[in-house]
């Protein structure tokens, strides 16, 4: 007779082939090694800097980077024979949930062997926040940090805004019909106009309009106060609308007006969709200035800047004019385009700017663009499906069509657009409960929700611009970092995996 033991153990080996069946794992496999071996490109330059700059940051990066493309080969070597051509969506959000979720195990390395954060806790926070251009940070003396894991944090955002996956698709042409589905499932806007016949060719031209923003913001803010290296890093974090600095006080350590504007407008040009900033290099502005998407985050963004500097003047956080604006653009910029960056601590301007705050984080930009949040394009749809409600009060058998760009916007997408606010709102309020069990206030619950489910970094009350999040209890930043990716994926990607009917044929 076989034991209850000997019979489980064959059943546990039919599930693990029933599954292999059901999904190209193979497949999933070879993509993280890839995925690894082309982060071992990235760690590598920060070792670089670490090098040229003598820190004592140079060998916990070049051991870190060691492992990672270990790991990166053997992986490789388990899926080599993976079949690109028999993958499908589940494939795709599968590999890209993993992918952020083993980059970030991997990429805290540097961290926590250089003895720069004590517990896998933080430096998993802290690399995830990167990763996913989030900006909350459990740092308390950032300065203190070398300058090899500083650039390295600050790689991590640049990668993380326009996608690992996505620059993964530019290089490798070799995934084949894989590329569409990573592709989308790390790209998943309402609509994404593909201006290229091929998923590669829209890839390399993305991250080759990328590159020449982020180049150019090196040159302007380099012209300005910043030396090379701090103009690298803070190129890389705010084109990403990510928001990690290489200060303290982050952008209020320069008190500049030159580099307030300058990167309050290039956080605002990574809140654009990227698509339409091809088209405006390209000597199409006018795809630009037509998009009904842009112009809805164009005068929402001025009007939120007009109540702002309004506020602040009159409750007199500012004297003038002039220094009331230029504060209101900032925060309204960093806010607006989820990346974070500080020059004023927003906290003591009161419940009516938390108010403003919480919608700038909970709106965000474009779809198609680095930032987190619901989109600008959803806000859109959104609010003409509540005036239609109200119109068919009055004429309740019209046919009235929600236009986007003179388009009708079918059905379908209307529904998908109201099912992804649902889940955000559902989401955010379960969050909310699940950090107050854990200890924190109301104020830091919400602010931590919000800014974690969009990408945004700073919150409220204790967690505001000024502070950071290492005195969060420990479960929570384990939440926050699940909540930053899913997030990241826009929400769906990742919630799907935890569906039942995702593991079936």
């Amino acid at each position: 007779m076989l034991s209850c033991s000997a019979w489980k153990r064959p059943c546990a080996n039919w599930k693990i082939i029933l599954i292999s069946m059901l999904l190209n794992v193979r497949f999933i496999i070879k993509m993280l090694g890839m995925m690894c071996i082309l982060e071992t490109v990235f760690m590598s330059l920060a070792t670089v800097v670490a090098f040229l700059y003598k820190g004592n940051d140079f060998y916990p990066l070049l051991i870190s980077s060691g492992i990672i493309f270990l790991t990166g080969v053997l992986l490789y070597m388990v899926g080599f024979r993976a079949n690109e051509y028999t993958t499908g969506r589940r494939e795709g959000m599968l590999t890209v949930t993993l992918t952020w979720t083993l980059l970030s195990f991997l990429g805290m390395l540097p961290f926590y062997l250089g003895g720069y954060v004590d517990n896998i806790t933080d430096a998993f926070f802290e690399t995830m926040s990167g990763f996913t251009t989030t900006g909350s940070t459990i740092l308390t003396d950032i300065e203190a940090l070398p300058k090899g894991i500083l650039f390295w944090r600050s790689l991590t955002q640049w990668q993380g805004g326009m996608g690992m996956i996505v620059f993964t698709v530019a290089l490798m042409p070799i995934l084949g019909g894989g590329a569409i589905q990573m592709f989308d499932a790390e790209t998943p806007g309402i609509t994404h106009e593909r201006f290229r016949p091929r998923i590669t060719q829209v890839a390399k031209r993305l991250w080759g309009v990328y590159l020449f923003l982020t180049f150019v913001l090196v040159l302007l803010l380099w012209i300005g106060p910043m030396d090379l290296y701090d103009a690298v890093n803070h190129a890389m974090t705010a084109i990403s609308t990510g928001g990690y600095s290489t200060k303290n006080a982050s952008i209020a350590y320069w008190d500049s007006a030159y580099i307030e504007y300058v990167i309050s407008l290039f956080m605002l040009i990574g809140a654009t969709n990227i698509t339409l900033i091809y088209f405006c290099l390209n000597g199409n502005v006018k795809k630009l200035c037509r998009d009904e998407e842009f112009r809805w985050f164009f005068w929402f963004v001025w009007i939120m800047i007009g109540i702002t500097t309004a506020w602040v003047l009159y409750t007199g956080f500012a004297t003038d004019f002039s220094s009331a604006f230029r504060k209101a653009t900032f925060q309204v910029s960093t806010l607006v385009s989820t990346c974070g960056f500080a020059t004023e601590n927003y906290i003591p301007w009161g419940p009516f700017f938390w108010s403003i705050a919480l919608i700038l984080m909970f709106i965000c930009g474009c779809a198609g663009s680095t930032c987190g949040g619901l989109k600008m394009g959803r806000f859109a749809i959104l609010s003409k499906s509540l005036f239609n409600a109200f119109k068919k009060q009055t004429h309740p058998h019209a046919i009235i069509p929600v236009r986007m760009d003179t388009h009708i916007v079918s059905g379908d997408v209307v529904l998908r657009v109201l099912a992804f606010a649902f889940a955000y709102v559902v989401l955010i309020v379960i969050s909310c409960l699940v950090l107050m069990l854990d200890g924190l206030g109301f104020e830091e619950s919400i602010g931590a929700a919000v800014s974690a489910i969009s990408n945004v970094g700073p919150g409220l009350g204790k967690l505001g611009p000024v502070d950071n999040f290492s005195e969060v209890p420990v479960v929570s930043k384990w939440f926050l970092s699940f909540l930053m990716m899913t997030g990241r994926l826009e929400i769906f990607t990742v919630l799907t995996l935890i569906v039942p009917g995702f593991w079936k044929q």
